[in-house]
């Protein structure tokens, strides 16, 4: 069951605005020493994203319950122009009163590949740190964290460290 204008789909479409975000890219390399001792880089990631696509379900009772999620999906951009696109879900894993515990997973679609990130999150709360999962492409080895802030309003601003393998 899909509801309009409720605190829960509010609350979720603030989660997915976030989401889409962590796939803007602006490469911006660093090297560092893995932790095996082999060459790494990182790649800096700022972006912004508009949520164009967005399902909430309510999947139990009427209002926020376990199981409940929302589906979403949006334009990468970075200084103003769309260089990718990306969606996913979140899914309510844990209810303690008003306090909602979600689980978020993400894919942003690049020119160089995918990339994907996850979070376990208490609604409401900032900042809110993604770990970088891995991807495809040019982002296959993918790790790192992803940080976002002022979720869901227009000021929201994500800043990522995509570590990868130095290419050779």
């Amino acid at each position: 069951m899909l509801y309009a204008n409720s605190p829960f789909r509010t609350r979720l479409a603030a989660v997915a605005g976030v989401l889409i975000i962590g796939g803007g890219l602006s490469a911006c390399g660093a090297d560092n020493g893995g932790e095996d001792g082999s060459a790494q880089r990182v790649e800096i990631i700022e972006a912004a994203a508009l949520t164009d696509q967005l399902a909430a379900l309510d999947l139990d009772k009427p209002g926020p319950s376990l199981g409940d999620m929302v589906v979403y999906s949006g334009g990468i951009q970075q200084d103003g122009r769309q260089i990718g696109h990306g969606g996913g879900s979140c899914q309510n894993i844990y209810i303690e009163g008003d306090e909602i515990t979600m689980q978020c997973v993400l894919t942003a679609q690049m020119e160089r590949g995918s990339l994907t990130m996850q979070a376990v999150w208490l609604e409401g709360t900032s900042p809110l740190d993604l770990a970088i999962t891995g991807g495809t492409g040019a982002y296959r080895s993918a790790t790192g964290t992803a940080r976002f802030w002022d979720i869901n309003t227009p000021d929201e601003r994500m800043r990522a460290e995509v570590i990868l393998p130095r290419e050779e």
